[in-house]
């Protein structure tokens, strides 16, 4: 039985996401991305009229089956010599030329990932990435910092600034913000509130914050009053025993603990605009994630699953990325329960989830 082009094109974008892609020098002057917080060592590319994030960076896409074939008429996606579609590449924006009033690079305070969602760590250094007893072991937030490619800590003047030029310039249409958790009970909420109040007061442009769950539910409300439209919370593991291992740190806040951050959250923000990541190939199983997916849906949170891709650097880095086959097995049936459940992506008014890039799973929302 032949697979239909819906299909097709699934299985091809996770193929992509999971196994990489090699460039070799195409796409090097267009939008990419190494180290930091996010889609690291990705690069934006579209294909058939869908843009993601694929890695490009790391060991897995250096031993990747599909390549890029570039001529005067355009580039082609190459698998083992077959040529499989035509692909292009996110452009480098207009705004990465700038520079803020204080002559810090724009691209420093914040980045283009895929193809018009502005995205920015609002604080570089994180107190679990600061510790390697408690660091999470596929983190690389200090990357970037390191290498000079962002500044620790953004002022809310920076971000209106760059958000402003984003959206004007290059028509930029909603705005991520997420953060390393600081040593303050709040886990970084009240930067997040000071920079979106920045924002909004600059440019009508819809935001989500990212950040472990603060210890005052209160914040939930603050951050909504500051401009924030929609939350992440992000879980990347559901396995408690995983979870220490893996992020020793951030298991210290309970799955449990995390459901009534959620509850509390969804009161506040709303069925739909509150989400959390979870990372696929890391040792949990299909079950594991689905139950787990389960509840968040009833709850009201959006459960975006995209595929673990290491990233070089980390302790993680020679872990083997997830099977298209896997990713399948846990988006297909993910996809009809959000479709039941009427929650989608394209509801989702900023961030993440409404974004897409990294995993396939709103192609299985329909």
């Amino acid at each position: 039985m032949s697979l239909s082009k819906s299909t097709q094109r699934q299985h091809l974008i996770t193929e992509l996401q999971t196994r990489g892609l090699r460039l070799h020098n195409a796409g090097q002057d267009h939008v990419s991305r190494r180290g930091g917080a996010g889609p690291s060592d990705h690069q934006a590319v579209t294909i058939d009229g869908t843009t993601v994030m694929v890695p490009i960076y790391t060991q897995s896409a250096w031993r990747s089956p599909f390549s890029v074939e570039s001529s005067e008429q355009g580039h082609k996606l190459i698998e083992n010599a077959i040529p499989l579609a035509d692909i292009t590449f996110a452009d480098t924006p207009r705004f990465y030329d700038l520079s803020t009033t204080d002559g810090i690079p724009y691209s420093h305070i914040a980045t283009l990932h895929s193809k018009d969602v502005l995205a920015t760590t609002v604080l570089q250094t994180c107190i679990r990435y600061e510790s390697r007893r408690k660091a999470c072991k596929f983190c690389s937030i200090g990357q970037s910092l390191q290498a000079g490619r962002t500044i620790a800590r953004k002022t809310p003047q920076q971000l209106a600034e760059v958000a402003k030029a984003a959206v004007e310039l290059d028509g930029v249409q909603h705005m991520v913000m997420t953060t390393g958790t600081p040593a303050t009970s709040d886990r970084g909420a009240a930067i997040l509130c000071e920079s979106a109040d920045a924002i909004r007061a600059a440019v009508d442009i819809p935001i989500q914050a990212q950040c472990e769950p603060p210890a005052d539910p209160a914040w939930y409300a603050r951050m909504k009053a500051a401009g924030i439209d929609t939350l992440g919370m992000h879980l990347e593991v559901v396995t408690p025993a995983l979870r220490k291992e893996l992020m020793p740190g951030k298991a210290e806040i309970s799955i449990e603990e995390y459901m009534v951050a959620f509850r509390e959250a969804v009161a506040v923000f709303g069925r739909g605009q509150v989400s959390t990541y979870i990372l696929a190939g890391l040792g949990d199983s299909k079950d594991a994630i689905l139950e787990t997916c389960s509840q968040l849906i009833e709850i009201g949170v959006y459960p975006f699953v995209v595929p673990f891709v290491p990233i070089t650097g980390t302790p993680l880095e020679d872990l083997t990325p997830p099977s298209s086959e896997f990713m399948a097995s846990i988006l297909a049936p993910l996809g009809k329960h959000l479709q039941l459940a009427a929650m989608r992506s394209s509801d989702i008014k900023a961030g993440c989830g409404r974004c897409g890039a990294c995993s396939t799973l709103s192609e299985y929302e329909h």
